[in-house]
């Protein structure tokens, strides 16, 4: 039997938690955890079995094997890098970086080490999704109109405050680069079409948050174009009061259409000319993982990040698993989020996405 992957975890937030809970369920074991403060890797080490509280220095010089950075996105360059450089395996939060040059630095050095670099773009890992995916494949014919949405409100309030506000800290886009990007990456993922050029209109819900005035956009429109003719629209919003993580998507062809809605995401839609239907996650279809929950058990968002892992894990040991995001797709996601910025400030021109 392998032994278990050995993790470290930095970053003591939200999603350092998630992460923890993640590497544990796919089989590997959290041996180091470092935060912004000592206290705040005591506490999330205190969570974990056999965790240690640690500093990234320790991490670097440690025997772990793959370290995942759950850091705010600015650091995410400089830490990914120094990662890389001490000959571990990485899984970076997005967005990998807060430019496109960092982003490619980063992509670069991941394919010339031989590393497995991972970005957790993990609404991949929905069964519905990948049926989607597998029909699409199937189908004569592609579809031609690609159109959805990603809503959230937790900063629907204008009291409501985060370090990802703050471009310095979290980039500049927000609503975009946090959220936009995941859907741009299912979307490509499911259809197998890319996005060749957009168009973006950026606002803000509100001027002033947290006593400072905005820089960072609440949500946009985004028209686009892709290698295949097919045209889309997404609509991204962190302020849309009810929408707790309201992503869906409708791709629409001439035989047939394909919606999901990740709050809803044991259904899959499938609109024909003759009749729709609606089905239901069951493992017993080939395109399912092994082991996967029985139908009737609903997949969430802990178990989609347990198997986003659990590949990355088997990529460390030698497997090939298909569909596994890396920096390479977080490059991809950097090269969109630029086309989205310099669009918007151009005055919502189309804008070429080079690569």
């Amino acid at each position: 039997m392998p032994q278990p992957v050995r993790a470290a975890i930095v970053g003591t937030g939200f999603m350092g938690a998630v992460h923890a809970r993640a590497v544990g369920a796919a089989g590997g074991q959290v041996r180091l955890v470092a935060g912004s403060s000592a206290d705040r890797a005591k506490a999330l080490a205190a969570s974990v079995p056999g965790a240690e509280p640690a500093e990234f220095e320790r991490v670097l010089d440690s025997d772990v094997d793959v370290v995942h950075l759950c850091t705010p996105n600015h650091l995410h360059h400089p830490m990914a890098r120094r990662v890389l450089e001490a000959g571990k395996h990485v899984v970076c939060e997005k967005p990998l970086a807060v430019s496109v040059e960092q982003a490619a630095d980063l992509a670069g050095l991941a394919a010339d080490s031989g590393a497995v670099a991972t970005v957790p773009f993990v609404y991949r890992f929905y069964s519905s999704v990948r049926l989607a995916r597998a029909r699409l494949a199937a189908d004569a014919r592609a579809p031609w109109l690609l159109h959805g949405s990603y809503l959230q409100d937790w900063l629907a309030d204008p009291a409501a405050d985060n370090w990802r506000v703050d471009a310095a800290l979290g980039g500049a886009s927000r609503a975009f680069g946090d959220i936009g990007v995941h859907w741009c990456d299912l979307m490509e993922f499911v259809t197998g079409q890319r996005i060749t050029a957009l168009q973006a209109t950026l606002g803000t819900a509100h001027p002033v948050r947290g006593g400072r005035r905005t820089t960072t956009e609440d949500g946009g429109v985004v028209t686009f174009r892709t290698d295949a003719g097919a045209i889309g629209s997404l609509v991204v919003s962190q302020a849309s009061a009810g929408a707790k993580n309201r992503l869906t998507f409708s791709f629409d062809g001439p035989d047939a259409s394909y919606a999901f809605d990740q709050e809803d995401p044991e259904r899959l839609r499938i609109g024909g000319r003759a009749e729709n239907r609606v089905l239901l996650r069951d493992p017993a279809r080939p395109h399912e993982r092994p082991g996967a929950l029985p139908a009737g058990h609903p997949q969430g968002y802990h178990e989609c990040f347990a198997d986003f892992v659990a590949d990355t894990y088997a990529a460390i040991r030698g497997d090939v698993p298909d569909g596994l995001p890396t920096f390479a797709d977080g490059l991809r996601a950097a090269r969109v989020t630029d086309a989205v910025m310099r669009s918007a400030t151009a005055g919502s021109t189309w804008t070429e996405i080079p690569g």
